[in-house]
């Protein structure tokens, strides 16, 4: 999603300046929380009245986009990356990760 800054604010004056959901006071980490725990978009928007499907995608490309651009604090690891058999994992890379998120996007449901 492109235009997930437009849906996406800091302001320092809403919920201390936490990254929300535009015109609301719905933080970005409230919505991925959900989501991790696995409650769907369609609960998650029938509790915040405000949020629409496309804030739901608005949060996930910008935790998208915060992954791209570093890392939380996690041990760097100095040895390639390998599979349980030993062999060298050749699917990482930007290539191979917008394969596998088009891949992703591809095999969607819309809901309706």
């Amino acid at each position: 999603m492109a235009e997930w800054q437009e849906r996406i604010t800091i302001n320092p004056a809403v919920c201390h300046g936490k990254v929300c959901i535009r015109g609301t006071r719905v933080m970005v980490s409230v919505i991925l929380d959900n989501l991790v725990v696995g409650v769907p978009h369609e609960e998650i928007i029938g509790s915040y009245a405000s949020l629409q499907e496309l804030d739901i995608q608005a949060a996930l490309a910008y935790a998208a986009e915060l992954a791209r651009e570093g890392t939380a604090d996690l041990p760097q690891v100095h040895s390639p990356v390998s599979d349980d058999s030993g062999t060298r994992d050749s699917r990482c890379g930007p290539s191979a990760s917008r394969r596998q998120a088009a891949g992703a996007l591809g095999s969607r449901k819309t809901p309706s």
